[in-house]
């Protein structure tokens, strides 16, 4: 019998919108085309899915981890040259890494719905078809208020494990250039946003010129804004005084 394989049943996904935010949901049709034999679809399942970087002692890896799994179907027969549609929404959690900043693709982010078929107990991958995850306006306001205080865009990363607060299995670091008087004491500044429905913490990590400042990841400043936090020269004054507090608290300034 058929199950997975040539002949068997296909599956195809196609989105409304390939945008979306994070807390807003993601909606699509699948199409599930009958093989050669009849087949029991057992069910259809969408989810998010995300590239994660693993380290692990000396080593660095990528891993595709799955996450907002929702069943959209199943529990029907599909015979050969039918095709069946459905319908579905699937909801975006707030902490979805990020993937595109004013319009410019943020490398390395790589976020998207992946849907399974499962027949007999064999379940097929699908296709992966990618989605381009925007930031939310308090998101936004805070690099941009970055932006201000000198803060240029190096690189982006989704990192397996979990902090305090975080809602999945990773999270994402936004690694920042320091300009001006923050130059010569920070090599790097690390962003992350934890997100919910009432509102966001901001964490921050900073890499000190000469040497890390602690081992591991030390969560060496977070503060919490509402989702209406978004006065760009507001936070622009709040994360420099973040930025000095945790200077005189390391004694950089």
């Amino acid at each position: 019998m058929s199950r997975l394989g040539v002949g068997a049943a296909e599956v195809e996904t196609v989105l409304d919108r390939p945008e979306t935010l994070p807390g807003q949901v993601v909606t699509g049709t699948t199409t599930i085309s009958g093989g050669k034999v009849d087949q029991e679809v057992e069910k259809v399942l969408v989810a998010l899915e995300a590239t994660v970087e693993v380290e692990r002692d000396d080593s660095t890896w990528y891993e595709q981890v799955t996450f907002g799994t929702q069943q959209v179907g199943g529990g029907f027969t599909i015979h050969p040259g039918q095709q069946i549609s459905g319908r579905f929404e699937l909801p975006v959690p707030w902490q979805t890494p990020i993937t595109d900043v004013g319009g410019w693709h943020l490398h390395g982010m790589k976020i998207g719905v992946r849907t399974k078929l499962s027949i007999s107990g064999a379940v097929d991958p699908g296709d992966l078809d990618p989605v381009g995850v925007h930031p939310l306006p308090v998101q936004e306001a805070v690099l941009a208020a970055l932006g201000d205080l000198g803060f240029h865009f190096r690189s982006a990363d989704v990192e397996k494990g979990r902090l305090h607060g975080s809602d999945l299995p990773f999270y994402q670091e936004i690694e920042l250039k320091p300009a001006g008087e923050y130059a010569r004491r920070i090599s790097e500044l690390e962003v992350t946003f934890l997100v919910d429905g009432a509102g966001m913490d901001v964490v921050l990590e900073a890499d000190r010129r000469g040497g890390l400042l602690s081992s591991g990841r030390d969560e060496l400043s977070r503060f919490r804004l509402a989702h209406h936090d978004t006065d760009r020269h507001a936070l622009a004054g709040l994360l420099h005084q973040q930025l000095e507090h945790l200077g005189r608290r390391r004694g950089w300034f």
